[in-house]
């Protein structure tokens, strides 16, 4: 953090006191702020397993649709029929040399990364995503899905549910504050272009998200043999250009016998740098959680047509026999973004400020 020190020489002038004390904090500031451009922010990795048996640790970001799931009385059969889901859909994408449909299960694994803002050992979850792995039961094989997946941010909550909200209090118009996103955009790039990322994960991560229902997309001829029939947006959503901060692109696709397209977050060449498999993997494991989350989407009774809409109020849809709660969801986002104002915006905010200014990413 940023110091100040105040020494009065007694045998000077008080203007020569004045002139030196000023002169003394100058080089302390420079100095620190040198400190703060150089610096290389520490980021930690863990992971556990979710499968049946998986409990949300005192510091998971309970907002992330896995946590939701399994909390209360229908935890263990809420994760069963989750993960039986994400495999019968896998199987469903990848029928070649399938014949029964069972070849393929999907393990899955929450990937948790902390990062340490001055070296010393004090660490702020950032970052959770999803790490696949994919069982071939014929081969005996485990391989590597996709890293990324669903994506959930203390920051971003932050960014979304305090930053952006109070911003608006007092508006007549919508309005975004300047710079909005940048800071995560950063730290985002900065974890993805770490040694900790690049000796853990061999691809950039995928990251699948749900359509804007304020945006209208219209259907192209464009068609890929897994992601489906590719969709474009009218406009650019503000959840598109956040994440275009944190340099990812975004296409939108709705994979066979899906009923909505999804967007496709990414970095590089999304159809040529990962293998049908890897891909297959993000679109059973995101499909599904899209289902149960939002069902008025991604399984409504109507498949999407040529222009299409999507409506968060929209009747015809069918519930999953999984149970979650969205409104509970939404209210922690508050919580937890109200937690990174106090416990990572407002103790760090000259280093950040610092870090981000100079940060070249």
């Amino acid at each position: 953090m940023r110091r100040c020190r105040y020494n009065v020489i007694q045998a000077l002038s008080a203007d020569d006191q004045r002139a030196k004390t000023i002169n003394e904090s100058a080089l302390i500031f420079a100095t620190d702020d040198q400190r703060i451009m150089n610096t290389e922010f520490t980021f930690t990795i863990n992971s556990v397993c979710f499968d049946e048996n998986y409990h949300p640790s005192d510091n998971t970001r309970l907002t992330t649709n896995f946590a939701n799931l399994a909390r209360g009385s229908m935890r263990k059969q809420n994760l069963r029929n989750t993960l039986k889901m994400i495999n019968n859909r896998f199987n469903a994408l990848a029928p070649w040399d399938n014949p029964k449909g069972d070849r393929y299960s999907v393990e899955l694994e929450i990937v948790s990364v902390d990062i340490d803002i001055e070296g010393n050992g004090q660490t702020f979850p950032s970052i959770e995503v999803l790490k696949t792995t994919i069982v071939d039961s014929k081969t005996n094989e485990r391989i590597n899905g996709n890293v990324g997946n669903n994506f959930s941010s203390y920051v971003r909550d932050y960014d979304f549910s305090v930053l952006l909200l109070d911003h608006n209090k007092q508006r007549s118009a919508f309005s975004v504050p300047a710079n909005f996103g940048e800071l995560h955009g950063k730290l985002f790039k900065s974890f993805i272009q770490s040694a900790q990322y690049q000796n853990t994960f061999n691809k950039p991560p995928v990251i699948c998200l749900s359509v804007s229902d304020s945006k209208t997309y219209a259907r192209t001829d464009n068609h890929h043999p897994v992601l489906g029939v590719e969709y474009r947006p009218d406009e650019s959503s503000l959840t598109e250009q956040y994440f275009n901060k944190m340099g990812l692109d975004v296409r939108y696709f709705m994979p066979p016998n899906s009923v909505a397209p999804l967007a496709f977050y990414f970095i590089g060449d999304l159809l040529n740098d990962y293998t049908n498999l890897e891909l297959i993997s993000t679109i059973s494991t995101m499909e599904t959680f899209q289902k149960i989350y939002r069902p008025e989407i991604y399984n409504a009774n109507a498949v999407a047509g040529n222009c299409y809409q999507p409506n968060l109020r929209h009747q015809d849809h069918s519930l999953t026999q999984i149970v979650y709660d969205r409104e509970e969801r939404n209210q922690l986002a508050k919580a937890q973004g109200k937690f990174t104002e106090e416990h990572f915006i407002k103790p760090y905010q000259h280093i950040l400020e610092q870090w981000s200014a100079s940060c070249a990413l």
